[in-house]
């Protein structure tokens, strides 16, 4: 017998999520089954295909509800409900249509939303409560000390006002602070330390965010970081550096050192190892004029990089 439309049967949608569709069904005998299955009433749950609209079986069987599984986010489906008797009949019930919910958010999204400085989605995944704001991504960084990294102020902002520790550190022990600080973006620096981040906040070495932003080179920061009241002579932890003295042994940035200088920085401090800012940049400037003339100074020997002899 040719199918029919049978408006009695209906599906029924139950729980759906981002991946599957609950389905149910009333036994149209609404009585306890007897005898063989053969006797007994069929079901089938057949899905469309959006492509060539034909219609595929996902379940056969005598029960009364089926779980679909495995779609996708936020994507429709239809779906139908084939009814077999035992004389053979089939009806059909009326096709009911599906959207599958959004996929939930996760910490991913929130750092995909910073790396493309996208603030609509970033205020969407925050408002959705899904999602810790400090999450930290497989580098070990907040979306914070990211977004503080490149220099997106609005999204600085928007993730403060959404609760983010603006004292979380990545496994070196830096702060979103001295990540602006060495990345050199100015209005970030500023907008953290009027959230409350401090200049006397340290790495695991001991270095601030002035070594930071002494490490980074850029001036307009620097000059901020000691105008806003930070200590000039600051040491690490480790080999008891000042500022001047990381420009000494690290940069050779004249424009930084005299601008710390000219704050007061102490050009007779000693380190660990008992040495001066002077002695460490004489020390630097030493080794690579040696190692630009390695040549040279291997050639007056008779030997040529390689160490083999010259012809």
């Amino acid at each position: 017998m040719d199918p029919e439309k049978y408006p009695e049967v209906t599906l029924v949608i139950g729980k759906v999520t981002h991946h599957s569709i609950e389905l149910s069904w009333m036994n149209e005998e609404n009585k306890p089954r007897k005898g063989p299955p053969e006797r007994w009433t069929r079901f089938s749950v057949e899905q469309m295909d959006p492509k060539t609209h034909t219609y595929t079986t996902v379940y056969i069987g005598y029960g009364t509800h089926h779980l679909v599984e495995g779609l996708e986010s936020s994507t429709s489906y239809n779906f139908r409900l084939r009814v077999t008797r035992a004389s053979g009949e089939c009806i059909l019930s009326p096709v009911v249509s599906v959207f599958t919910t959004r996929e939930p958010f996760s910490g991913k999204n929130l750092h995909q939303a910073v790396n493309r400085e996208d603030e609509e989605e970033l205020t969407t995944v925050l408002q959705s409560g899904m999602v810790d704001v400090d999450v930290y991504d497989k580098m070990g960084f907040t979306a914070l000390m990211v977004a503080a990294q490149k220099g997106f102020t609005g999204l600085v902002d928007i993730l403060v006002k959404h609760g983010a520790d603006i004292n979380k550190r990545d496994s070196t022990g830096k702060d979103s602070l001295m990540q602006a600080c060495f990345a050199g973006h100015l209005n970030t620096v500023k907008y953290l330390r009027n959230c409350g981040s401090t200049w006397q906040s340290r790495d695991t070495d001991g270095c601030t965010p002035l070594h930071w932003a002494v490490d980074g080179g850029h001036l307009p920061v620097i000059k901020y970081i000691i105008q806003d009241g930070c200590e000039v002579d600051v040491m690490d932890k480790v080999s008891l550096w000042t500022p001047l003295m990381r420009v000494s042994a690290i940069s050779g940035n004249a424009a930084v050192a005299s601008i710390l200088l000219q704050a007061g920085a102490d050009v007779n401090v000693r380190d660990k190892a008992g040495k001066t800012p002077l002695m460490v940049f004489i020390i630097k400037t030493a080794t690579e004029i040696v190692k630009d003339k390695m040549d040279d100074i291997i050639g007056v020997f008779g030997y040529n990089f390689s160490g083999r002899c010259a012809e």
